[in-house]
């Protein structure tokens, strides 16, 4: 922790104006800037002309032959060109905008070249030139890191200032990893693996080097995070709920349905917590359709029973008045009350409700936003659950939990998340994973078409509909656009309402007014409307069982979670359904998007490859996500790493001598800063 004291200025030829560039990239200290390392490295070490790839980069040595022609495009663009022997091998080099250069390219001279190899035409596209005798020996033969820079710092400037401070700091480099994790996994010695990584002298040494770094970056995170779920329930007791488990078990087994072996494991699991003194603070997921509402509904039951009120807080008003319907048929029968708080609601039907909820006659509540405003006060709050958790931000849910003393916490889930960034972006929280659908649920046949087949998809929807079905119909914009060749929402609207007469077809987008919106969806649920135009405000929380088709055009412009919850919202009925995706996709990414779809649909197995497309800064799309913005790991790459980290982790926190032993003093200061940072993890 010496290294992190030291400013950053104590490093050779860095003065104020360099740290303040420093710092702009996170880099304040000696330690910080000796754990900056590259995102990627430049490779070179020479190649032979017949082992480079097409259009991958490429470093060659030749002597430069003939004449060195220069072309000017206006004032200031240039490309110049020369031609090289490389072994034998008769090749041109060309430079865009490196007019200056001719005088150095001497025929007969033997110059490296790193560039883009362009197999076909025998050509490198030149990047770096090395023509010095001092240039080609201190560059040539090396992998080069490359960094991220700001404001006046270079590359190179950053590379010899990291160089430099190796040389006068790098001894000081403690190791922080026990002996044991270090020959259990064959690691590096920690002063060693940071030096290769900045300059390594070749891949293999790279990647062991990379190997040990990632590991001590997961682990050092897992015990942090251990260390604060420990604090937190420690200086949090929670409500110990006292329920007759025979009236649960009642309620379980008069059911209209069997519940899945994943439901029960995870009833059994919510229910150990609402049980235990610790204060529960559990994320459920499941894939659409699983079956979480239910499970939901027993945990309420069983607060109820307890003598406590339960609250179930939902994104939007149409999801609050589906879950108002499941949860009066499912708990009303047993004595409980079931009230709903929305904005919608006229001022006298509000002061009922909020009179009701604050004598405690309101056993459970479900609500929009409008449940964490300030008149809302309930008697005796015990359990508190937010459906679609992702939708609100970090302060939403806390408001709601201090609504009561210390209620339970229970987060649910329908966009399924790999196990890595659930146990890394919820780290904090007991994580309960619904992974197998309910019986009889048939899976939804998915297709993949091309624009030209729109007419053909349009009489497969009036086919459908003729039939009693229904279907929607999903664009990614509301209004034409003349940036981007999208389909909207209002053309196909007005092209279908045309074509499908005299079906009824509605238009639904977020531009329009809640009551508008909520007025759509009515008539859609009723079977008023049987094709609905929309985006994808019905991505999350619409349950119509009659709509059997779900039809996605420019496909290829949603995530593939988002077009696993639109495909979500049919098959949930008992009727065959469809989802055919339109869409004429211009880069890979796009198509395997497509394929993706059509081969599985498995919600954690699509969450996967997701994570694989996109990584997983892009996964949740949103800073308050609490994803942690890692030096070096990739977690797409290494959740292997991250599991094995965690398992090490827990081990050593629950090992009674660990704050007595001296082998774990390198860890201890790590510890401190998790009281003082707590917030980073709520």
């Amino acid at each position: 922790m010496e290294l992190q004291r030291r400013p950053v200025t104590d490093s050779e030829g860095i003065g104020e104006k360099r740290a303040e560039d420093l710092a702009r990239l996170g880099i304040h200290s000696v330690a910080d800037l000796l754990e900056y390392f590259p995102y990627r490295y430049e490779d070179y070490r020479i190649q032979d002309v017949a082992e480079a790839a097409h259009e991958e980069k490429v470093t060659l040595r030749g002597k430069l032959y003939g004449a060195v022609s220069v072309r000017w495009y206006g004032r200031k663009k240039s490309r110049l060109t020369a031609r090289m022997d490389v072994n034998g091998v008769h090749i041109s080099v060309v430079w865009f905008n490196q007019a200056f250069l001719k005088k150095k390219l001497v025929s007969g001279r033997t110059i490296i070249v790193f560039g883009k190899w362009d197999a076909h035409r025998l050509q490198v596209t030149a990047d770096r030139t090395f023509i010095t005798q001092e240039e080609q020996q201190r560059h040539a033969g090396r992998l080069e890191p490359v960094y991220s820079v700001t404001g006046s710092l270079t590359v190179s400037g950053l590379r010899n200032a990291i160089y430099r401070t190796f040389v006068r700091f790098g001894r000081e480099i403690e190791e922080i990893l026990p002996s044991e994790l270090l020959q259990r996994y064959r690691l590096m010695e920690r002063a060693k693996a940071m030096y290769l990584l900045h300059f390594p002298r070749g891949r293999e040494e790279g990647r062991e080097a990379r190997r040990r770094m990632v590991y001590e970056e997961l682990f050092l995170y897992e015990l942090k995070l251990m260390r604060l779920r420990q604090m937190k329930k420690k200086q949090v007791e929670g409500i110990a709920h006292s329920f007759d488990k025979e009236k649960v078990e009642a309620f379980i087994g008069e059911l209209p349905f069997s519940l899945t072996k994943a439901q029960r494991r995870v009833v059994d699991e919510i229910l150990g917590d609402l049980a235990a003194e610790d204060r529960m603070n559990r994320l459920l997921q499941g894939d659409v359709g699983s079956g979480k509402t239910v499970v939901a509904a027993i945990a309420l039951y069983a607060n109820v029973l307890s003598g406590y009120q339960g609250a179930l807080m939902v994104p939007t008003e149409i999801l609050a008045e589906q879950h108002i319907h499941s949860l009066k048929e499912l708990l009303e029968p047993r004595g409980l009350q079931v009230m709903a708080l929305t904005g919608s609601m006229t001022a006298r039907e509000r002061r009922e409700v909020l009179g009701q909820i604050q004598m405690g006659l309101a056993d459970v509540i479900v609500g929009t936003h409008a449940l964490i405003q300030e008149t809302v006060v309930f008697r005796n709050l015990g359990l508190v659950i937010t459906d679609e958790q992702h939708r609100f931000g970090v302060k939403q849910r806390s408001i709601l939990r201090q609504k009561g003393p210390v209620p339970d916490s229970l987060s649910m889930t329908a966009t399924p998340i790999p196990r890595t960034l659930a146990i890394t972006a919820f780290g904090d929280m007991d994580v309960s994973t619904i992974d197998e659908l309910p019986a009889g649920r048939r899976p939804v046949e998915t297709y993949w078409v091309k624009r030209d087949v729109w007419p053909r998809v349009v009489q497969f929807i009036e086919k459908e509909c003729n039939r009693g079905r229904q279907a929607y119909v999903i664009c990614p914009l509301i209004e034409e656009s003349e940036k981007m060749d999208l389909q909207n929402a209002q053309s196909v609207f007005e092209e279908i309402a045309v074509r499908l007469a005299p079906l009824r077809v509605g238009l639904l987008h977020g531009k329009m007014a809640p009551a508008e919106k909520d007025e759509v969806m009515r008539h859609f649920a009723r079977g008023e409307v049987q094709v609905l135009v929309s985006t994808t405000v019905v991505e999350v929380g619409v349950n119509v069982p009659n709509a059997t088709v779900m039809v996605i055009y420019d496909a290829d412009r949603f995530g593939l979670a988002q077009l696993h919850q639109l495909r979500g919202r049919v098959g949930r009925g008992r009727e065959a359904s469809t989802c055919v995706l339109v869409a004429d996709p211009k880069s890979e990414a796009g198509i395997e998007r497509m394929r993706v779809m059509t081969e599985t649909a498995d919600g954690f197995e699509i969450a996967r490859r997701d994570l694989e497309l996109r990584g997983p800064g892009e996964f949740f799309g949103v800073k308050q996500s609490g994803l942690p913005e890692f030096r070096i790991a990739d977690l797409a790459e290494d959740f292997r790493v991250l599991e094995v980290a965690r398992g090490d982790a827990a081990r050593l926190l629950e090992d009674p001598s660990f704050w007595e032993d001296p082998r774990f003093k390198g860890l201890w200061s790590h510890l401190q800063e998790v009281g003082e940072h707590s917030s980073d993890f709520d």
